[in-house]
């Protein structure tokens, strides 16, 4: 698509400058043109975010190639044809971009300014951006639960500051009601959230647009105030049981009998430089896909009749990034495991390790189920301490991102967004299948409790195994701080190269961690709504303050804490 892309603009820009024109008129021009074509198609359906992003490519090196020309012969008075500046970034404590990136890309693609500041970044550093480069609007990003109370402070930090500028919020766990109900209190300005990145592009312009603004936040004014109408009823109607009777109506699991199998390799193993080329046949590539934001199961994707052609050549550049991967090694998967002597009390696991007892704090479903259906908690799929029983449990922390960084650097210096955003994709898929493999060699050798398991990929993406591996900040333990007590035991840092940031997500982001659950009935779960005594009990069991528990369990909260 780019192969001619500098000998092309420079043909149009000597053809443009033997008739006295000048240098900025092939942007304002033909490029502009085409990238208008390529927003329409994009908007109607028609094209899709690949084939958006390399266009985006295509757009970049020859502006790139321009740019020496349109210095040399600037003339006083010359102003800028952008639309607008966005400053974009994804907020502190959380690492996650794609998403980010691509929106932002989409954005250049239809001429604003995008000032992307990346990951983990402070609320001040944000707002200093915002005022040196007169943004028009600022977007922030978040994937981690926690991210969703940096946007509120963020919202309440721009507020104090007298900032009157849309705030546009995306990511994988915002949403509309998040936005009404706890962001847009605490900001007079516009605050908007953005599903995706097909949508970015007209809610900027709206925003942007002395005709189109007012009757967009007008109808955003009447969806928020429905929403949080929605948000009081629906927290009153939720019953809540009290956690001792949730407690009383635990997984039923009958334990006389049950002999909890015992691994075959104890205690903790580390994988330094694991083959890449051995995970590949783990991906799974159906969130390869949704992160494109390619719509359709895979692999029939591959032969829809509208999207068809561009999943498979996005398809085949996945396949041939990763030869490269392989091949040249831009990439480093490492990881570490370990299976512990452990029983549950109450609804802790208590692991035992040589450096004495670690606890691993699990919370229980608390809201109203029908009659015959438990109230479940991850202790439960362990053997109590009074059975008398010898059980175990595993934890682990993975990563295929070693490296991305700076290959990602590497292809945004060259202005390739599409290959940047395609490593990153495939870094995520590459964790997440290192994560599916270790957990098949657990079963099957190291704990060895399924040795004679053979399934296919299929079949475990479709999770057709005996045990589980959930992770903390998801349903069934949606606490992030309980990653803390697997980097503890296993001295994740130290072994693999993955750390935590201040808002417990993993860097780099190409990571998976979680715990070992080998019990023929355990399974995931969600959570869900928690009780006020529930949490209360949850801070003593952590040795937390009450707030700290209400901050960490957020969006678990069952009901309205004194901030509300």
């Amino acid at each position: 698509l780019d192969a001619h892309i500098t000998d092309d603009t420079e043909l149009l820009r000597a053809e443009i400058s033997e008739r006295g024109g000048r240098p900025i008129e092939v942007i304002e021009g033909p490029l502009m043109d085409g990238m208008n074509v390529v927003g329409d198609l994009f908007g109607s359906g028609k094209m899709f975010l690949p084939q958006v992003v390399k266009s985006a490519r295509v757009m970049k090196r020859a502006v790139a190639h321009l740019i020496p020309f349109i210095e040399a012969e600037k003339k006083p008075g010359d102003v800028e044809t952008k639309k607008g500046t966005i400053v974009m970034a994804t907020v502190k404590g959380d690492v996650h971009d794609i998403g980010k990136n691509i929106v932002g890309v989409v954005l250049q693609c239809n001429n604003y300014d995008v000032i992307d500041l990346g990951v983990m970044v402070p609320a001040q550093k944000i707002l200093d951006a915002a005022k040196e480069h007169d943004a028009d609007i600022i977007g922030l990003s978040g994937l981690i639960t926690p991210s969703l109370d940096e946007m509120v402070n963020f919202a309440a930090e721009m507020e104090r500051q007298g900032l009157t500028i849309p705030l546009l919020i995306g990511g994988a766990t915002t949403s509309r009601a998040h936005t009404a109900v706890k962001v847009d209190k605490k900001y007079d300005g516009p605050v908007v959230w953005v599903k995706d990145a097909s949508r970015s592009v007209p809610v900027v312009a709206a925003l942007l647009s002395d005709e189109q603004r007012p009757g967009l936040l007008r109808d955003l004014q009447e969806d928020y105030d429905g929403l949080r109408e929605r948000y009081a009823q629906r927290s009153d109607a939720k019953v809540i049981v009290p956690i001792d009777q949730a407690r009383a109506n635990r997984t039923p699991i009958h334990w006389d009998g049950y002999v909890p199998p015992q691994p075959a390799q104890p205690g903790v193993q580390v994988f330094t430089d694991y083959p890449i080329a051995e995970l590949r046949d783990y991906i799974d590539w159906q969130p390869f896909f949704n992160a494109w934001e390619m719509k359709g199961r895979f692999p029939d994707i591959l032969n829809n009749p509208a999207s068809g052609e561009a999943a498979r050549k996005l398809y085949d550049d996945a396949q041939e990034m990763l030869d490269r991967i392989i091949d040249e090694k831009w990439l480093t998967a490492a990881g570490v495991m370990g299976l512990f002597p452990a029983a549950a009390v109450g609804d802790d696991i208590v692991v035992t390790t040589e450096a004495g007892e670690t606890v691993l704090h699990q919370v229980r479903q608390q809201t109203e189920h029908r009659e015959g259906i438990p109230h479940r908690s991850l202790a439960d799929f362990v053997a109590p301490k009074q059975s008398g029983l010898q059980d175990w449990v595993g934890a682990f922390a993975v990563t295929a991102g070693l490296g991305s960084q700076d290959k990602v650097k590497e292809f945004k210096a060259a202005l390739d967004d599409y290959s940047a955003i395609l490593l990153e994709a495939l870094a995520d898929r590459l964790a997440e299948a290192f994560a599916e493999r270790l957990h098949e060699r657990v079963r099957t050798e190291i704990w060895g409790y399924q040795s004679d398991e053979k399934l296919d990929n299929e079949a475990l993406i479709k999770e057709q195994y005996v045990g589980i591996r959930p992770a903390p900040g998801y349903p069934a333990c949606p606490e992030h701080t309980e990653k803390q007590v697997i980097w503890d035991l296993l001295d994740v840092q130290a072994t693999t190269g993955i750390e935590l940031t201040e808002s417990m997500a993993m860097w780099p982001g190409a990571a998976v961690s979680g715990l070992y659950f080998s019990h023929p009935q355990s399974q995931y779960f969600v959570v869900g709504r928690l009780g006020r005594d529930q949490v209360e009990d949850y801070a003593r069991r952590k040795g937390w303050t009450v707030a700290e528990a209400e901050r960490w369990l957020g969006p678990n909260l069952g009901y309205r804490t004194d901030d509300e």
